[in-house]
């Protein structure tokens, strides 16, 4: 397994490549910038990038994904449930995308967004079970994902609090690789150490260690910050809209 985590300020964010170091292949999560960052890292470790993943449809920044996909002539993923204008390969629940020796599995995790999507990876040479799951901005360190920029915000919260039980059904050992950490817009009490567990998450998450659906979205419609600037309009442009709505 070949792992490299990136660290974003502006926008604050985290993007991921990953893949099987043996098999030279790797995909690319929710890229931010240039895409000759991830581009070449690819090239130093010696792998190609056979898809490009975005977890859901951002509407704080501008996905690199769909120029990178292209770039690296790549397979660009979406969950089914995203409205894009462009050609993507649009994956279910429970869909396994190969890499080598590595798995993704992938969990649509509506709430966040109605088409977001976890990742669950294992890595067949340490293990058959998962060893890490790619939250996105469904579970972050320290909170989860606001619900407001997609749906209506106490709509969105029922939807999450029912996502965000799969998730804990998971071991507690199961390292949590968030889409943000500290200074994110699309959470309110996020940690700057940027991965977790899930059973850390269980313990020390005041919105995730909540097991009622109603006081869950209580807590969710409490102290909701300001939506990023334009958040309509990147969503937009990140669906492929017209330029006039960007």
């Amino acid at each position: 397994m070949i792992l490299r985590q990136f660290l974003h300020q502006d926008p604050v964010a985290i993007s991921y490549l990953f893949g099987c170091g043996g098999r030279a292949c790797c995909a690319v999560v929710d890229p931010v910038g240039d895409p000759a960052a991830y581009l070449r890292a690819a090239e130093e470790t010696g792998m190609r990038i056979l898809f490009v993943i975005d977890t859901h449809l951002h509407a704080d920044h501008r996905s690199a994904a769909l120029a990178l996909a292209r770039a690296a002539k790549a397979e660009y993923v979406l969950h089914r449930a995203a409205e894009v204008s462009f050609p993507a390969r649009r994956v279910a629940d429970g869909e396994r995308l190969e890499l080598g020796n590595v798995l993704v599995d992938v969990l649509h995790t509506p709430g966040h967004t109605p088409e977001h999507v976890c990742l669950l990876v294992t890595d067949k040479t340490r293990a058959d079970e998962p060893w890490f799951v790619l939250t996105g901005h469904t579970l972050m360190v320290g909170d989860v994902g606001r619900t407001e920029l997609a749906s209506d915000a106490a709509a969105g919260a029922r939807t999450l609090f029912g996502s965000l039980q799969r998730l804990k059904a998971l071991p507690d050992h199961i390292e949590v690789l968030p889409g943000a950490f500290a200074g994110s817009v699309c959470g309110r009490r996020l940690s700057g150490k940027p991965v977790s567990t899930i059973g850390f998450e269980r313990r020390h998450n005041a919105a995730f260690r909540i097991g009622e659906a109603e006081e869950f979205v209580a807590f969710m419609l409490q102290d909701i910050p300001p939506a990023p600037p334009q958040a309509a309009q990147i969503r937009s442009w990140n669906a492929g809209q017209p330029a006039d709505t960007r």
